[in-house]
């Protein structure tokens, strides 16, 4: 039998566990004059009985005060929900080594890849001052997660290892179990995303909504007061942890929203009932309030270099970077570069599952593919848009990552429009019509629409440069902009024929990183989509996949599952990472460009130089906003 322990004094950022009787604890400047009023209790009786402590270096991170009001910008009401992802308080966390420890778990323990233990903090509250206990995690299980009405589909997919369910077991008030007979290795990395899965729920908010634990009479005004018929739908609309658009929710994270969409303008307020402290006693977060107002992403980045922003990287491009630069002194902030981490700055997309006939033979035929990423002049895009600094590579593992080798890096994305001409004639798209633009085998121009989420312009740079270069081979291009959810909802339903979008989100794994990134295994992966579907939803919905090199990447991401070493997990990724490289699923234009981070001159703590990446990494989380704090 093997057993991984983790206890609270695993690093995290200096994170160690101590008693909150051992700590000189300080009052929060803000909530003193609540306490002196009996309006809530002092900060001795609102931590838990051992706090997550924070240590710091005293070189890039320092102990820091309380006070002050961080602003940021976002594109849309929806992104409130940076609020989790900025904040970053999870069951467990990674670490800046991507290392998973404990965060809001006082320690959990691991048996052969397959049974959980997981132990929280006793006195531990939510943020409205309610133990956080077994019962919230008993309450998602049985009545959420395995609820026909709240939950058709059954528990979330990393609860289940093949078809086999997990098993929950509540141990004491602050112990539960979860466990499978196969190992999972998805449920940490789940639980410490960037978007969490929630397996607790705050019960004793949720129970009065729900048909099991309250009185019909009482369920049915409710249901009147907010206009709707059915006790699940309020519930779900209610319960919305990641989202982060019901104040009334109670949270663990460092700030609570106090803002209902529809709204401008949202303000989060810091939660009396935070989980750390730094080593001298002081709650956390350091900043009192965190105000994110909604702009036009398009003006984000001017308004960014005109001081209207504190903290600031979403919606900043590279191609804003001279612009920030040149507003540094006037506006009082400084601009860092922080790496990107993903496979591919930007990438395109050939849908395999098209549904246009012609579209979708086309696309699943590797020489078009591999025509359309010799078709693109990567130099001339590094040098007119990225100072000649960038990657000119595929969409794959970094150099950083212990996984990179260079023949999957520059596989079929050399610039060669002989190359390229040559495999279009093969496939017989050798007529042209007198605009010299080929033509598909029943007689339409080879005329391809890429289509983006249209949220920013450096996307539509790159395409208007691919744009020239895939013209000398005969190909015409077109750009077709949309929002977000159109267009996802048009890749999913195979409307588009090409999108354009970032490559593999974690672009420095290891062997022991799941590789279901490389294989049909979710609908998000915008260049099979319906294999996906059919994957995530256990063939109830979608296509089951079948083209061989597919279905070898998903029985290959299968074999890592059950792999019970690290030189065979190796082997697996090797074997998907030149799969990929060779057939060109994706075709990546250009890597490693760096983020400009903009950062208030006198806002402490924040890295000079970072990673910014989704998944691992949530942005600025993994760096632990709640320890930023103002020099005022």
């Amino acid at each position: 039998m093997r057993l991984h322990r983790l206890f609270g004094a695993a690093v995290l950022a200096g994170l160690i566990t101590a008693p909150a009787a051992a700590l000189q604890l300080q009052e929060v400047p803000m909530f003193k004059a609540d306490v002196t009023a009996g309006k809530l209790p002092p900060v001795q009786e609102r931590l838990p009985a051992s706090p997550s402590v924070v240590g710091f270096d005293g070189e890039a991170k320092r102990i820091g005060r309380h006070g002050g009001e961080l602003r940021t910008l976002i594109s849309r009401a929806k992104d409130i929900r940076l609020l989790v992802v900025y904040g970053y308080a999870r069951l467990v966390a990674y670490n800046e080594s991507f290392e998973i420890v404990p965060d809001i778990l006082d320690s959990f323990e691991v048996e052969d890849g397959r049974v959980f233990t997981l132990r929280l903090r006793p006195g531990h509250r939510w943020s409205d001052g309610t133990p956080f206990t077994s019962e919230d995690f008993r309450y998602w299980w049985e009545d959420v997660a395995n609820n026909e009405r709240l939950s058709p589909s059954g528990p979330p997919r990393a609860m289940w290892v093949d078809d086999e369910k997990a098993v929950f077991e509540v141990l004491d008030a602050h112990t539960v179990r979860f466990s499978w007979t196969k190992p999972n290795p998805f449920f940490l990395p789940r639980l410490a995303g960037a978007s969490p899965l929630y397996i607790f729920r705050p019960a004793h908010y949720l129970k009065p909504y729900h048909e099991r634990y309250s009185d019909a009479g009482e369920l049915k005004k409710r249901l009147r007061a907010a206009r709707t018929r059915n006790w699940a739908a309020l519930h779900n609309r209610l319960d919305n942890m990641y989202r982060f658009d019901n104040p009334d929710l109670p949270t663990l994270q460092p700030w609570v929203n106090t803002s209902k969409p529809p709204a401008t303008r949202f303000v989060a307020s810091r939660n009396p009932y935070y989980h750390r402290v730094d080593a001298e006693g002081r709650q956390l977060p350091y900043i009192d309030r965190v105000v994110l107002s909604v702009a036009d992403g398009k003006l984000i980045p001017a308004k960014a270099g005109t001081g209207e922003a504190d903290l600031q990287a979403r919606n900043l491009a590279f191609n804003n970077y001279t612009f920030l630069r040149e507003n540094e002194d006037a506006n009082r902030f400084k601009t860092r570069l922080w790496r990107i981490a993903k496979g591919a700055h930007v990438a395109l997309f050939p849908n395999l599952n098209a549904s246009d006939p012609v579209w979708r033979d086309l696309m699943r035929d590797v020489r078009f593919r591999r025509a359309l990423s010799l078709g693109i002049d990567r130099s001339i895009v590094n040098e007119s848009l990225y100072f000649g600094i960038a990657l000119e590579a595929n969409n794959t593992v970094l150099p950083d990552s212990p996984l990179f080798r260079e023949e999957y890096q520059s596989m079929w994305a050399e610039y060669d429009p002989d190359q390229a001409e040559d495999l279009l004639d093969e496939l017989g798209l050798d007529e042209f019509n007198d605009e010299d633009v080929r033509l598909l085998p029943d007689g339409r121009p080879l005329e391809i629409i890429v289509e983006t989420a249209g949220e920013d312009t450096e996307q539509t740079d790159v395409l208007e440069l691919i744009r020239e270069t895939w013209a000398e081979i005969g190909i015409k291009l077109f750009i077709k902009p949309s929002q977000r959810e159109v267009f996802r909802n048009r890749v999913f339903a195979g409307e588009t024929l090409i999108a354009v979008w970032s490559g593999f989100e974690n672009g420095v794994p290891a062997a022991d990183t799941s590789p279901a990134e490389l294989a049909p295994t979710t609908q998000q992966s915008l260049q099979w989509p319906k294999w996906g579907q059919y994957f995530e939803t256990k063939g109830a919905a979608g296509e089951a996949p079948d083209m061989p090199h597919a279905v070898e990447l998903f029985e290959l991401n299968e074999a890592w599952l059950t792999a019970t070493d690290r030189a065979r997990r190796e082997e697996i990724w090797h074997k998907m990472l030149s799969i990929h490289a060779d057939q060109v699923f994706t075709i990546g234009v250009i890597s490693g460009v760096q983020q400009p981070v903009i950062v208030r001159n006198d806002l402490r703590n924040v890295p000079a130089e970072g990673i910014y990446n989704w998944d691992p990494g949530a942005h600025f989380g993994i760096y632990r906003p709640d320890t930023f704090w103002f020099d005022r």
